[in-house]
């Protein structure tokens, strides 16, 4: 069972969009308080309040630590991207993760590549300062057995609905 707690982590309330306030990707939150956390708790806004840290609540994450300490934080919410190869189109389910502007490297913590190796699957990292994605991809993807790292052409704000992303999931 886990026992893990947000504590004095705020981070979430910085990297992640909020449509329902206007709060933009990578933008620190209005109603955010250092050291006391949201002034709005209890009239948070739905996606603040159904949203959840896979570090906080996840399976398989033991070894990473809070993402305050790694600057990013990894979404439960999965993402798909697009390939195209050779005029073939392939969704590819994807794990997200949101990273602060002020770490860019964040996403080559060791123990975040563990984890998507062991996962077998991408990320699609997202919230850097330029706003396009970073997708990589882990060595068990790659006939040269190597970290891929490819820009990507998406948006923090332009993510899947709930039903695409589990149309792929389904496929």
């Amino acid at each position: 069972m886990n026992t893990r707690t947000c504590g004095d982590c705020q981070l979430c309330c910085k990297l992640l969009p909020v449509s329902e306030i206007g709060k933009p990707a990578a933008t620190r939150c209005q109603h955010q308080k250092h050291g006391t956390g949201c002034a709005i708790y209890d009239a948070r806004p739905r996606s603040c309040r159904l949203w959840s840290c896979l570090w906080l609540v996840g399976e398989g994450v033991e070894d990473l630590r809070r993402p305050d300490r790694t600057r990013y934080v990894i979404d439960m919410m999965p993402d798909y991207i697009t390939i195209t190869h050779e005029d073939q189109r392939v969704n590819v389910p994807v794990v997200q993760v949101w990273i602060d502007d002020d770490y860019p490297d964040a996403h080559r913590d060791p123990a975040l590549r563990a984890y998507l190796e062991r996962r077998g699957m991408p990320a699609i990292v997202r919230g850097n300062a330029n706003k396009t994605g970073l997708c990589i991809f882990p060595p068990s993807m790659a006939e040269d057995r190597q970290w891929h790292e490819v820009e990507s052409n998406c948006t923090p704000e332009n993510q899947h609905t709930a039903q695409q992303i589990a149309a792929v999931l389904r496929s």
